[in-house]
């Protein structure tokens, strides 16, 4: 029989984890990561078409090319806003069987408008947009995971959660250019890479809804989750998850194109996809690590390292050494990927330090703040890419962008050290449990 709804639901409670708790959160992490994984891999497909276009007929300047690999990010970062509600309205199980059920749009019309050269660019828009349902998915899968792991192991499984989609992008940027010739000869079928995921996403659909659950507990309205935009905390931590996410789905977005304007002599669908890989085996890494020894930490360290390679990429691309400049970016991505992980790690510290007496508004808060800085770090898959057009317009390279880069890291690095590791700092004041209470003394997170 399908799974339905679980009302009693205790992952803290040692006794209950071993005995039911970790066989049914592994069984909805599986699923979820799969229908993740077929989101991130469909929210990028056009960073692969796009390079391709021009080789079918189609006659596409360099600005509307960017575009067309930017216009996902701007749509998915936006629909992760109602997705990070969803699970909570909806329930987990049955948003992730709609959920991946729409992913249909996007490849059905991807297969439908490149098969056409004289497709008109607003439709190529028009289909690249849709594929921006895809983006949307990370907030609510990430949202509806959190409330099934116990407050020890949410960094290493969140972590693995993202991971296991973030590699959609490096799978989709590796398999899609050889789905694209099979059988063609000589010729590109670029429809096929809409075509390929359609089996899979009906799978997905099907698994999520036999062997995923609801959680009855995890019920909220929006009104209980948006008010997460009122903490100055939620804010600090989107801005460094913009830091960590960010840039990866920016540079992964990025990455084909850039390649080929910069380093004409190489094929940038051979080498793309090494960078959305292993920052996406780097996630699940630095949510580990978080879990050892402090997501600030981590973090701190992380950032410190990023703004020592940006400098080297932008050496690389002066030097005109592609080596150079793949194995920089290459560093960058794991750092990226850490990042994701580590910065998820602080956010349960964060909302368990403000209620300590209110662990249901804790983990709907800590939900609704992954989905809510989730949502605005993806819009990094949208400017990351404008921003490396703009740069290029302007100055005929990319070292511009990558200045701007590099002092938003310094940004990152410093909201860290002060806001969650520097010794005696009190960033975050517990919310009392009683209005008439006075208010407890204010711990520091030195320890997130």
């Amino acid at each position: 029989m399908p799974s339905g709804t679980i009302t009693h639901w205790e992952p803290d409670d040692p006794t209950f984890w071993e005995s039911t708790g970790r066989t049914v959160a592994r069984r909805n992490l599986s699923w979820s990561i799969f229908a993740e994984f077929l989101g991130f891999s469909i929210w990028q497909l056009w960073s692969v078409v796009a390079v391709k276009l021009n080789d079918v007929g189609f006659s596409l300047t360099t600005g509307q090319l960017f575009w067309l690999v930017s216009i996902p990010g701007l749509v998915g970062a936006t629909m992760r806003f109602p997705y990070t509600f969803a699970p909570a309205r909806f329930g987990g199980r049955s948003w992730t069987v709609v959920s991946a059920l729409l992913l249909l749009i996007p490849t059905g019309l991807l297969a439908w408008m490149v098969t056409d050269p004289t497709t008109p660019y607003w439709a190529l828009l028009l289909a690249a947009a849709t594929a921006g349902l895809g983006g949307g998915n990370f907030a609510s899968s990430m949202a509806n995971i959190s409330y099934f792991y116990p407050e020890t192991k949410k960094g290493a499984a969140l972590g693995l959660n993202a991971a296991g989609g973030n590699i959609g992008v490096a799978v989709a940027q590796k398999m899609v250019p050889l789905v694209i010739v099979i059988g063609g000869g000589a010729a590109l079928h670029l429809e096929y890479a809409g075509l390929i995921y359609m089996p899979f996403i009906l799978l997905a659909a099907y698994g999520a809804w036999r062997y995923m659950d609801n959680l009855a507990g995890t019920k909220s309205t929006f009104a209980d989750q948006v008010c997460v935009v009122k903490h100055r905390q939620t804010w600090l931590l989107t801005m460094l998850y913009i830091g960590a996410f960010g840039s990866f789905i920016g540079y992964s977005a990025a990455m084909p194109l850039l390649i080929k304007g910069e380093f004409p002599g190489y094929d940038p669908l051979t080498y793309a996809f090494l960078g959305p890989l292993v920052g996406s085996i780097a996630r699940p890494f630095g949510g580990w690590l978080a879990d050892k020894v402090g997501g600030a930490k981590v973090t701190v360290g992380v950032f410190a390292a990023m703004t020592v390679v940006v400098p080297g990429v932008i050496a690389a691309l002066n030097a005109g050494s592609f080596p150079a400049f793949l194995g920089c970016f290459l560093v960058l991505f794991v750092l990226s990927g850490m990042a994701n992980g580590s910065v998820f790690r602080i956010v349960p510290k964060v909302f368990t330090a403000m209620y300590p007496d209110d662990r249901p508004r804790a983990l709907r808060e800590t939900a609704a703040t992954l989905g809510f800085s989730s949502a605005v770090a993806a819009y990094g898959s949208f400017l990351i890419p404008q921003a490396f057009k703009e740069s290029i317009g302007a100055t005929g390279g990319p070292e511009l962008a990558l200045y701007g880069f590099l002092a938003y890291y310094v940004i990152c690095l410093g909201i860290t050290v002060v806001a969650y590791l520097r010794p005696g700092v009190e960033s975050v004041q517990p919310v009392p449990a009683a209005a008439p209470a006075p208010a407890p003394a204010r711990p520091a997170l030195a320890e997130a």
